[in-house]
């Protein structure tokens, strides 16, 4: 039964697309509710090391924000339980007509865009490595970029227990040469952290202002310990690229004031995301080019 549905390229894509958009559903989850359990935590913290008298009480009905696995999901607005059925990926969307069945208040299309957007690159992630350890590494890392990059356009951070797990799985599953070997792996994760690392604090010293966060580093590094030091130019290239040209062109419609940070993670995640596709592609193709010398 098994080898007859990946055997069967339709049955395999459809099968994929459908386990894509329930991960994306659960990414929109993860998006969602990890920045305030981190808000949380980094409070709690503050008040046993400060001491309670030196911040602001917390309010009484202060509580612990809900998992991402357990709690029940929920309408931010009444707060009204979202039953399962209205909790189908794509289709409840459409079924409510994005709209809360409770109070009518509207649904964030961003819900189903990252539902439908999973589904795809998971297909195509599939459509390229095939159903084997390699193609299920790379659905691995496709969904942990997904979920980062909703959260640095919402907050600007890279969580760090996001990043480095993500690194240190990378370097993990070098021992098997899955993406890259061990050797390039290592290399790839110090050279990615200190490549953004210098360009951060040559930019500090010329202009006095701080370009990106730590999280951008550690996902550089990430993205050099699952793909192997070999990649990262073509990453770091493509991400200032689609950058510089995204941020110019907020700024001209004026969606983004010139002393507005704008979060570069989603752009790091991209061009690793391509890079993990298309990367040798490309690379065999600019040295063929002769764009090497």
């Amino acid at each position: 039964m098994l080898e007859t549905f990946v055997e069967s390229t339709p049955l395999l894509y459809a099968g994929v697309f459908v386990f894509g958009a329930i991960i994306g559903s659960f990414l929109n989850v993860v998006i969602l509710r990890i920045p305030p359990l981190l808000e949380y935590d980094w409070r709690c913290q503050c008040r046993e090391l400060l001491g309670h008298e030196l911040l602001e009480p917390e309010p009484k009905d202060a509580e612990r924000p809900g998992g991402i696995v357990l709690a029940r999901s929920h309408c931010p607005k009444c707060g009204h339980g979202i039953r399962a059925y209205q909790n189908i990926p794509l289709f409840s969307y459409l079924f409510l007509g994005g709209k809360c069945s409770a109070c009518k208040s509207r649904i964030s299309v961003r819900y189903p865009l990252v539902e439908l957007l999973t589904a795809i690159l998971f297909v195509v992630t599939i459509g390229h490595f095939g159903p084997n350890l390699q193609g299920l590494t790379a659905l691995v890392l496709t969904a942990f970029l997904i979920a980062m990059a909703g959260i640095d356009i919402d907050h600007q951070l890279l969580p760090d227990n996001m990043t480095i797990p993500l690194m240190w799985g990378g370097i993990l599953i070098s021992f098997w040469s899955i993406h890259t070997d061990l050797a390039s792996s290592v290399i790839g994760a110090i050279a990615g952290y200190l490549i953004l690392w210098t360009i951060f604090h040559l930019f500090r010293l010329l202009t006095g202002k701080e370009g990106m966060g730590y999280g951008d580093f550690k996902l550089l590094g990430a993205l050099g310990a699952w793909m192997g030091w070999q990649m990262l130019p073509l990453v770091v290239l493509l991400s200032s690229v689609v950058g510089a040209v995204v941020g110019l062109v907020l700024m001209g419609i004026g969606k983004l004031q010139r002393d507005k940070p704008m979060p570069f993670g989603p752009f790091i995640a991209a061009a690793g995301w391509i890079a993990l596709i298309w990367g040798e592609k490309v690379i065999d193709f600019y040295t063929r080019s002769g764009g090497f010398g």
